[in-house]
């Protein structure tokens, strides 16, 4: 059986697709980019999210999705109690962030081995999501297709050699970008891709030198 929500956005744990599910993905894909459980979170909503996120339960939303939950996780609801149980401790804070969107929100997460990420990303309608910033890089990942993010030293030919390698595997690029803070210095690829991403790939990507990770975020469903 269909239901309004199936045709319009999402399945979801409501009140709203904006508020609640945007806010479940950019959680889990914070998570998925951070690659270890987080322990702790600090999170900074700006515009509407800082206005209305404790009505809205944008700030439960955020907790699941950081907690690994999707959007049509009955568990959402009960976020704050399964973190505290968990051991991640989480804190929010409202800020101005100039130029943003209205629905945005900035993660720091801190993971169980050590890892730190920083992401900024908002929530465009509809259960839609941008993301714009991972580790002060800018990026522009809306989640419609499987992407990898490779965060690697600034060299000349990084990009041939990971196009050349997905190639050899069988694996068809339908959109690439280059983010660096400086010359010589860290560069992010992100890059959309078709075909099946394994961790046979993952190794073969992870065994050129200068780069420093991968990242595999599944296309929203």
């Amino acid at each position: 059986m269909v239901n309004a929500f199936d045709i319009v956005g999402p399945v979801m744990i409501g009140p709203s697709s904006s508020h609640t599910a945007g806010a479940v993905r950019i959680g889990l894909y914070a998570r998925t980019i951070l690659g270890q459980s987080p322990i702790a979170a600090t999170i900074h909503f700006s515009g509407s999210f800082a206005k209305t996120y404790r009505g809205h339960g944008t700030d439960i939303a955020i907790i699941a999705g950081v907690l690994g939950m999707n959007t049509d996780d009955e568990r959402i609801p009960d976020s704050f109690t399964i973190a505290q149980a968990q051991g991640l401790a989480f804190t929010f804070k409202t800020v101005d962030i100039e130029n943003a969107h209205p629905n945005t929100v900035e993660l720091f997460l801190e993971g169980d081995d050590g890892a730190t990420l920083q992401l900024m990303g908002s929530s465009v309608g509809g259960g839609n999501i941008l993301l714009n910033e991972i580790n002060h890089t800018p990026v522009s990942i809306d989640g419609t297709s499987d992407t990898l993010i490779i965060p690697h030293k600034d060299t000349p030919g990084m990009v041939a050699v990971v196009s050349n390698l997905l190639g050899v595997c069988g694996m068809n690029i339908n959109n690439i970008s280059l983010h660096r803070e400086e010359k010589g210095g860290t560069a992010v690829m992100t890059i959309a891709i078709d075909g099946h991403f394994d961790a046979t790939v993952e190794r073969i990507i992870l065994k050129q030198e200068d780069i420093f990770g991968v990242s595999y975020l599944k296309a929203l469903a």
